[in-house]
């Protein structure tokens, strides 16, 4: 990071302590230690508690004000270029280093969890991985096609294991090849004089402008979407064997659909659970190697 938080560099005062070093000095939860930074410092930004207290209900009577509207305006009637085109240009102008790095690095854990899960069914499938590697990149359709991506790949996943008459089971020795810290850089990010909105602020501003410009179909599968961190997460705890992390998991039931006027909040929980079990899937792969390398070792 360009400098560290201000909860890394302020002494610990006992009769005064911080709470956000305290949430970063504790490991009972799975997450790399530079996102856990990045998190944190967004978090602990004055944009999210100045801002974001009141951004929230705007955004939320937006997202009614524009449901009404939807209603009508002709139900097919889309902007996607123009929406992207939009989300690039506020997240190169406007939102925090940290908050762009951990967006951008979205893409890249969250295909790699699918590439996982697929790469270990009995029944393989193959992915679609998105790996932006900068915020130019989001203008081709980045966050539309990411929402895709997921349910088309539990469709495919769970057609192919169906034909196969199998189902996911767990793997001894699972394939981590694709696990990887992604090739993004904190210090590229953009961070100007105007690069001041944190994440949690960013999401909330631009769902109701996801949902203008998109179908309802369009938004609702994107809102939606997030009560599958469940069922990917189900699925990898399957493989590993490994259920007991998913209690960390808030997006739930996918079979009981949320309102869309908590899609903001829910889709940052869904970031965070995404970092979370790339993490265990990335110390997975760490044991796993050293295992392999001392196997070796004694055979030598």
């Amino acid at each position: 990071m360009k400098h560290a938080p201000d909860f890394l560099s302020q002494e610990h005062d006992p009769r005064d302590p911080n709470p956000w070093l305290a949430m970063y000095l504790d490991r009972s939860t799975p997450i790399d230690d530079e996102v856990k930074r990045a998190w944190l410092a967004d978090s602990s930004s004055r944009s999210r508690q100045v801002i974001l207290p009141f951004v929230r209900p705007f955004a939320r009577t937006l997202i009614v004000l524009f449901q009404v509207l939807k209603f009508v305006t002709p139900r097919k009637l889309a902007f996607s270029r123009t929406l992207h085109r939009l989300l690039a240009w506020g997240m190169q102008n406007f939102i925090r280093p940290e908050a762009n790095w951990l967006i951008l690095r979205h893409f890249h854990v969250g295909s790699q969890v699918l590439a996982f899960i697929g790469a270990n069914s009995p029944a393989p499938v193959e992915t679609s991985p998105l790996t932006p590697q900068r915020i130019g990149d989001v203008r081709d359709d980045l966050f539309l096609v990411h929402d895709l991506n997921l349910y088309n790949f539990v469709i495919r996943l769970n057609r192919a294991l169906h034909a196969a008459g199998r189902e996911l089971e767990h793997v001894a020795e699972p394939d981590f090849s694709m696990i990887a810290q992604p090739g993004l850089r904190l210090e590229d990010m953009p961070d100007g004089r105007f690069n001041f909105l944190d994440l949690q602020s960013s999401i909330e501003l631009f769902t109701p402008i996801y949902q203008l410009l998109l179908t309802d179909d369009d938004f609702w599968r994107a809102t939606n979407s997030l009560q599958l961190d469940e069922t990917i997460g189900l699925y990898a705890a399957t493989i590993l064997d490994a259920r007991s992390h998913l209690v960390l998991l808030n997006n739930r039931h996918p079979l009981v659909p949320m309102s869309t006027l908590r899609a903001g909040f829910r889709l940052t929980l869904h970031g965070l659970s995404t970092e979370m079990l790339h993490k265990v899937l990335f110390d997975r792969r760490a044991a796993q190697e050293a295992a392999q390398a001392a196997l070796f070792a004694a055979g030598g």
